[in-house]
């Protein structure tokens, strides 16, 4: 019996009848052989850690863009934070951890330079539309290696495609992410905020943190707690109800204060515009498409759909630095 065999074994004596074995994975979207020393999920949690998308998420908005500062959550410090919250999770339930980080890592590496203001930039010039969450799992399964994805296992692509707000994961981990991401943001861009002078702690309604409590830290062990209570034992991931109402309306108040109606989103609108201009150029101008998007094009996928992708993988700086360099006049030198 080799190493990964073992591992496997241990985790059909250790693990709770309700969580994901990896040796009994529906399988990757091509055959190959297993690795001697890891599960499959290891291995699928290793190769997104190693991937460019996932290195480029330290250069991409969170909420604040640009902001001046060490200290500001960006998309790859979110991914971690979701990451700690769903292990914490998963393993008070005995659930599979290695599972629940493979799809916590990859949960965001389709998000657009700019956050959701470029999320919508590019929804509304694509054909067909764009989410963030489709365009996790097309890095994953096409756009990632060169063209050959990462051929992940079916239940990190469902985990990931499922983790959005009205998504259905199948198994319990990616349910335990879903929400993992949810209690991550919310919280984190509370402290953003706070730190950015949008919001003080008293200003959050008392009538939610007065349930969750009246620091990040006590509402993150409120929510994790209240999730692990809740769930231990059952063959489904759920919060009390008064608990989870008093997030989702946390939740609203963050949408109507912070993430559409605060100063963080003044430079929204030439962000869009940055991203929405870049498009129409790659559109005219698809020979200047780095070759890795070219090649998709020789291989059938439509122009269009090449570009978006480019820009999707963009980092903030380098959208910015790409339109620099395009748009904005040079000064002459002699």
């Amino acid at each position: 019996m080799n190493i990964r065999e073992q591992l496997e074994a241990l985790e059909e004596a250790t693990l709770s009848p309700y969580a994901a074995l990896s040796r009994d994975t529906r399988g990757r979207q091509r055959e190959e052989e297993p690795c001697d020393i890891r599960p499959a999920y290891q291995r699928d949690r290793d190769r997104i850690l190693h991937s460019k998308s996932f290195r480029r998420l330290k250069h991409k908005t969170q909420v604040f863009l640009s902001p001046v500062g060490d200290h500001y959550r960006t998309r790859l410090t979110h991914t971690l934070e979701v990451a700690q919250i769903a292990r914490t999770i998963s393993r008070s339930l005995r659930l599979n951890e290695e599972l629940t980080e493979a799809i916590a890592l990859g949960h965001d590496l389709g998000h657009t330079p700019f956050g959701h203001a470029g999320e919508a930039a590019l929804d509304s010039v694509c054909t067909g539309g764009f989410a963030h969450y489709k365009q996790s799992v097309r890095v994953v399964e096409r756009l990632e290696k060169d063209g050959m994805g990462l051929n992940l296992t079916w239940e990190v692509r469902d985990g990931i495609l499922n983790h959005r707000t009205s998504g259905n994961p199948s198994t319990l981990e990616g349910k335990v992410v879903r929400l993992s991401d949810k209690i991550a943001y919310i919280n984190h861009d509370i402290d953003d905020a706070i730190r950015a002078g949008i919001l003080t702690e008293k200003d959050l309604p008392a009538e939610y943190t007065d349930i969750l409590g009246h620091t990040v830290r006590e509402r993150l062990n409120t929510l994790i707690h209240n999730i692990i209570g809740e769930s231990v034992g059952r063959p489904k991931i759920r919060m009390s109800p008064e608990v989870e109402n008093a997030m989702g309306n946390l939740r609203s108040f963050m949408f109507e204060h912070v993430y559409t109606n605060s100063v963080s989103k003044e430079e929204d609108p030439r962000a869009k515009e940055l991203l929405i201009a870049l498009f129409a150029y790659y559109r005219k101008h698809t020979e200047e498409l780095p070759e890795e998007y070219r090649r998709l094009m020789e291989q059938g996928e439509p122009e269009e759909r090449a570009v978006c992708d480019y820009i999707a993988g963009m980092s903030d700086g380098y959208a910015i630095d790409t339109f620099t360099e395009l748009f904005v006049p040079k000064a002459w030198k002699n």
